[in-house]
């Protein structure tokens, strides 16, 4: 059914996007943490045209002339924008998926 694989796919989605700014916020956290490495979100599709992300550290390749860590301050500023808008679009996503769902079940019944 078309609502209930949407549905997965927002939660999936919300699920993901949690992760990434839980990471971008620790990395915000430790910007003055001498020899911090900061976590990188990669995002991937997922089962169901779903989405996960995998968190992992970004290594000395990404360390910024900006900080004592390898925190990149405008770059967790704009992922974190990033994630919160995406977060909020999944968000829509789980509630019209919701409705439908509450449509069929109501038309059903």
């Amino acid at each position: 059914m078309m609502s209930i694989s949407s549905l997965s796919s927002g939660l999936s989605g919300l699920i993901a996007n949690t992760k990434a700014l839980d990471s971008t916020a620790n990395n915000i956290a430790n910007v003055n943490t001498n020899g911090y490495q900061p976590e990188v979100a990669n995002f991937e599709q997922g089962s169901n045209n779903g989405v996960t992300v995998h968190i992992s550290k970004a290594g000395a390749a990404a360390a910024s002339t900006d900080s004592q860590s390898g925190t990149d301050l405008a770059k967790e500023t704009v992922n974190s924008i990033q994630y919160a808008a995406s977060f909020k679009l999944n968000a829509h996503v789980v509630k019209t998926a919701d409705q439908v769902m509450g449509t069929l079940i109501n038309t059903k019944a």
